[in-house]
């Protein structure tokens, strides 16, 4: 059982776990190339750049996913993969064609998977670097048009 501060009760903190991730990528224009287009299809940019790093998130400066210049990086291996909030199903559908046209591998396409809940959708890929990431919502609108 643990005996830290309860999260919920933060005093205005975050409630998120995680403050950042990093990968690391052997070629860091190409993991850009991807990243840019499969996350730019979720809405999230670069926040900032140098010659060994590029960050993702929504505002400047405040990098939620890092990709670290690594020339011999590997991915995590089995079991491990990331997944992105996806604000509707038609921006999991961009993001997983956006990725396939950057050099990512399908993993899984766009659709529904009952199996985690009546509305988990979700599109899977394996970035040039190796590493398994998704994007998901559970926002129960169809894919493409309005809500019935």
């Amino acid at each position: 059982m643990a005996t830290g501060r309860d999260r919920r009760d933060n005093g205005g903190e975050s409630e998120a776990m995680l403050h950042h991730i990093s990968l690391g990528v052997a070629d860091l224009a190409k993991a850009g190339a991807f990243y840019d287009a499969a996350l730019g299809a979720l809405g999230y940019r670069r926040v900032f750049e140098d010659q060994t790093a590029v960050g993702y998130g929504i505002h400047d400066g405040e990098d939620k996913l890092c990709l670290k210049l690594q020339p011999t990086a590997r991915s995590p291996g089995p079991g491990f993969h990331l997944a992105f909030a996806a604000a509707t199903r038609e921006a999991v559908a961009n993001f997983h064609a956006a990725g396939l046209e950057c050099g990512g591998r399908d993993n899984g396409q766009p659709g529904l998977r009952p199996a985690y809940g009546p509305n988990y959708f979700a599109a899977f890929l394996v970035d040039p670097d190796g590493h398994h990431i998704e994007a998901v919502t559970r926002n129960s609108a169809p894919a493409f048009g309005p809500a019935p």
